[in-house]
Parts: C-alpha cells; structure tokens; sequence
C-alpha cells in the first residue's frame, strides 16, 4: 500500500527571529557560521585568525621609519644638496627636478615632487605587497618630505664634496635602511622593478641598476660630470649601508654537513660550540643511499672551530657553507667557546 504524498509547508521566518537561530540550521548544510555581539556576522570556513601587531610594536615601527626618513632628510638637505650631489631613484629625481624647475614655481619643491612622484608607487606597493608596507611607506614618504623641510633652512655641514659623499652616504643609507629594516620604503623604483619584471626578461636589481644609470647620466648633464661622478660615490656607500642596516652587522653562516657519523658529530657542535643542530635526511644523488645531514649556523669566526671539529671526527664528511642574512633565535647568541 502506497502512503499518500504529504505536503509539508514550511512557514517563512519571522521577521523578528534572531539571527543566531537561522545561523544555527545553515550551518548544518553550508559553512560554519559564528554570529557574536562583538564582531556582528562572521563566515568562518577554518581558516586561522592572525593575531594583530600588538600596539607597542606598530609604535615601535612608527617610530623608527620616522627616525630613518627623518635621518634620510638630513643628509639630503644638510650634505648633498649643498654639494650638488643626489642619490638614485625616485629620490634623485626629485633633486635634479628640483634643481631645474624655476624658482617662481617654488610650490613644487623637493618634499612636493618626492611624494607626487612616489604616490603611484604607493598605490601598486598596497597590491603587490599589502596595506602595512603602504602605510609604512606612506609614513616615511611624508616625514621625508616634512623634515625636509625644515632642514632646508640651517647652513650645510660641509663644502667639501669627499667628506659629504662619504658622510652623506653613510646617513642616507643608515635613514633609508632603517625605514627598510621597519616595513617601509622611500623609493617606488623597486615597486616598479616587481611589477615590470614579470613582463621583462630581467631581473627587479638589473632594472634598478638600468634606471639609477640613466638618472646619473641625467645629473652628469644638469648637475656637471664631476657631481655625477660623486653621486655615483654616495650611492655605492649608502646602498652597502642599507644592506649592513637591513642584513644586520653579525655575519653568521649556515652550514650543510653530509657525514656518516651524524650523532658524534652532532653531540660534538653542541658541547664545544654551543650551537644546536638539525637532522635532516638525503639521498645521494648516484648511489641512492640514504644519508644524515646536519644543519648548523654558526659565527663568521666559529667557521674555523666548526671545520676542525668535523675533520677530526670524519675527514671524509662532505660540507657546504654558506652566508646568512639574519639569525633569529632565542639561544642563538649565547654559545660555548
């Protein structure tokens, strides 16, 4: 016998029934959904909450880009300008164009034209790398172009063009480096440097170098050849500056090392160095065989003692080291010699 089709009908909800009620039958067919009076509707799908940048630290980093930008502004102001000298990117564009523009046109000065020119640059920084780099960059753009401005009226330091490359170069690189180091930029060529390269055969430092060239051979003929000739000296020292800022002074090397005598060697690092190790497992290549590696970082001046200690103990072990940027660690400072 065939039961007879039941109709059922489903009332609509009441306009006055809590959203937490139609949440909870949703979310049995379609995804886990959390409504609290906090944060209104919320979708979560499983995906991990990252916890903001506690206060502290985002004025910390405030901080700092201002001193790097504001460092920056000194040593354009107070040592290159006075001496006809520039830096690369969109910075030394702005000193030549400030240098040609006439003075009725006074408006578009160097704080001007350095944060009308970097502005694009800013936009494409927010989709290609994120809000916080924009926002950083925007912060080190304007005190850049604000402190400027307010140096622009005290005297230069010196006149003699060797000691401002050198200590313009030093300071540039140390303000630039610093606003670096803190999740910002105050140049928008190696933003444009990202985004071309992925249409260009050429490498984001490759396209740098082409356009820092073009912008000195550009001051050789508005500034002279020997200005150019000394910008081409203070940007080398204040982009090896930017590195030592960036990368840090303490030079460490990483250390690959393929031996037999993994647990001897291991327990050797750790007691005489005071450096702790990484297993990892290998294949050779040829034979197949299974291998141990070891990963080790260790000081530029452990290197030595590191080598030393695995001769004594497998003179057959194979090693690689290399050169690191940054070490981060708890106990990565504190070490046994």
């Amino acid at each position: 016998m065939v039961k007879p089709h039941r109709r059922v009908h489903h009332q609509p909800p009441s306009k006055r029934e809590g959203k937490p009620d139609v949440l909870k039958r949703l979310t049995m067919r379609t995804a886990r959904v959390i409504y609290t009076e906090q944060k209104g509707w919320e979708r979560s799908l499983g995906v991990k909450q990252h916890k903001k940048e506690p206060f502290g630290h985002v004025m910390y980093r405030v901080l700092m880009i201002a001193i790097g930008a504001s460092l920056a502004a000194f040593a354009i102001e107070r040592l290159l300008v006075p001496n006809k000298m520039i830096d690369g990117g969109i910075i030394g564009v702005s000193l030549i164009l400030d240098y040609v523009i006439p003075d009725e046109w006074r408006l578009l000065n160097f704080a001007t034209l350095v944060i009308l020119l970097n502005a694009p640059f800013m936009y494409f920084g927010y989709k290609q790398i994120g809000k916080t780099f924009m926002l950083s960059t925007i912060l080190g753009v304007f005190v850049l172009g604000a402190t400027e401005r307010l140096f622009h009226h005290f005297s230069p330091l010196t006149t003699e063009p060797i000691l401002a490359t050198v200590f313009g170069g030093l300071a540039l690189g140390l303000g630039v480096g610093l606003v670096i180091r803190h999740g910002g930029s105050l140049d928008g060529t190696e933003i444009l440097g990202i985004l071309l390269t992925k249409k260009i055969p050429f490498s984001v430092g490759e396209f740098v170098m082409f356009v820092n060239v073009f912008i000195f051979g550009w001051a050789a003929f508005v500034l002279g050849i020997e200005s150019a000739m000394y910008s081409v000296m203070t940007y080398y020292i204040a982009s090896k500056t930017i590195d030592a800022v960036i990368e840090g002074l303490d030079e460490t090397r990483a250390a690959f090392i393929v031996t037999d005598y993994y647990e001897e060697i291991s327990d050797a690092i750790l007691h005489r160095l005071g450096r702790g190790t990484t297993k990892l497992i290998g294949k050779g290549g040829y034979t197949d065989e299974q291998k141990e590696i070891i990963y080790a970082v260790v000081t530029r001046l452990e290197v030595s003692k590191l080598k030393a200690i695995v001769n004594e103990i497998d003179p057959n072990a194979f090693i690689t080291i290399m050169a690191t940027h940054e070490v981060r660690g708890a106990r990565f400072k504190s070490a046994i010699h």
